[in-house]
Formats: structure tokens, sequence, C-alpha cells
């Protein structure tokens, strides 16, 4: 039995976001928006029904863990109307249960939160080329704020100075400038890159944005990418 041809995917991939939780969205957004694709973020499952609808994405990034809306409608709605748009799943809860689950319902692949940007990059990619064809292009330069971030080689251009990160490092960066001009708190940060069963010292936060801070040679008197909110977080300051 000969195998279906893929579908030819012209022009930027559309990637949908489903997820009620801003920080996550915008996480999501900032990882894929680098030329290759373009993303639209909504809520609720009733609105991404519509958004597919409408915006005919090529992709669809889905948050399972919604707890007054069951990302999986989406996936089953699908289902229902035999559309194989590729679906990945993020959730929080690692365990087998609920990656049976979100299989079964329906979804190509799960992502669990907290992931690197690589990982989502990597996992976006391959459901993309299964789907449409191996002409799917990869660009893992990702420019923010006036820094330029390598995905693949885990660095950062600043002008024409060439920093080396950590991934964590990579992913806090990643994390406060999708969130930029907003106060993200410590713990939202350690929710977001450490997991929410981590248990952490109290200065683990602090520590790498000191060591962040120290690569990108921000001062934290006269923060130009990072600045102290105090008693509550950080902020990454938009550009001007």
């Amino acid at each position: 039995m000969a195998m279906p041809r893929a579908r030819i995917l012209r022009g930027p991939g559309r990637v949908l976001v489903v997820s009620t939780d801003p920080a996550l969205a915008r996480f999501v957004q900032l990882t894929l928006n680098h030329g290759v694709y373009l993303t639209k973020a909504v809520g609720g499952t009733p609105v991404a029904i519509d958004a597919v609808a409408l915006w005919k994405p090529h992709l669809v990034v889905v948050d399972i863990d919604r707890p007054d809306d069951d990302g999986l409608d989406l996936v089953r709605s699908r289902e229902e109307r035999r559309d194989r748009l590729p679906l990945i799943a993020l959730t929080k809860r690692g365990d087998l249960k609920t990656k049976l689950a979100a299989f079964d319902a329906g979804v190509d692949d799960i992502v669990t939160v907290p992931f690197s940007p690589e990982e989502l990059v990597a996992r976006v990619l391959a459901l993309m080329r299964r789907t449409y064809g191996d002409e799917v292009p990869f660009v893992p330069v990702i420019t923010v704020a006036g820094l330029k971030i390598d995905l693949l080689n885990q660095r950062v251009r600043s002008g024409s100075s060439t920093l080396r990160m950590t991934a964590m490092e990579q992913a806090l960066l990643y994390f406060l400038a999708s969130n930029r001009g907003e106060t993200m708190t410590r713990e939202q940060i350690l929710d977001q890159l450490w997991g929410p069963d981590y248990l952490a010292e109290s200065n683990l936060v602090d520590r790498h944005v000191r060591n962040l801070r120290a690569k990108l040679k921000d001062d934290w008197r006269r923060p130009r990418y990072i600045a102290t909110v105090p008693g509550k977080g950080y902020r990454f300051i938009p550009a001007a």
C-alpha cells in the first residue's frame, strides 16, 4: 500500500498556541517566532476551534493542563472532523497516565513543561517535516532585543561579541525576554524553568540571573536588559 504524499507547505508555517497561561503562551511564541513560523495565541477551546477554521494553522501547540477547559477537547474535535492537523500537547504532569490519555485522544507529540527552547523547536520541526515534507526549513538563530540567540550552539551574540550560555541560562533569557515589560516573580521563574515540584535553595533564581547578567555585561544598577523589581522578581526591559 502506497504511503500518502506529504502536504505541501508554502511560505512560513502557521502555529496556533492554545493556553490560558499568558507567560507560557508568550514563551512558546518567542521560541518559534524567528522567521520560519508565524504564531497566534488564543485561550479556550471554543476560540481555538474558530481560529483553526479561520486562520488555518499548519500545527497546533495546546496546553492540556487548563483547569477550566480540557485542552484535549480540541484534539477530540479534530478527530471528529477527521482533520489531521498536527498537534503537540504541553503538560506539567509527567505521569504515564496523562501521556497515555493524551496520545489516546489523538495528539501527535507531548512536551513536558518545563522544556528547553531547543527541544520545542526540534519537536515542532520534526512534526512539520513528517506532515509537510523535508522542505520545511530550520533557522536556529532567534533575534530578541538586539541579542542573536543560537539555539544549537547555545551562544548569544551581542554586537560583535559572542557569549556562550548554559542551557538553563539560555532558557532563563528566553523566558524573561518573552515576557518583556512584565515582572516575573521568582516563583513563576522556578515553576517555568525547573518545574512545580522542584525543591530549590532560596537563591537559585538570583544566582542564575546574576550569571546571566555577567555574561551580558548588564549592570544591575543601570540595566540594559534585566531589571530587578525589589521584593518581587525580575523584568526584561523592552527595546526602546
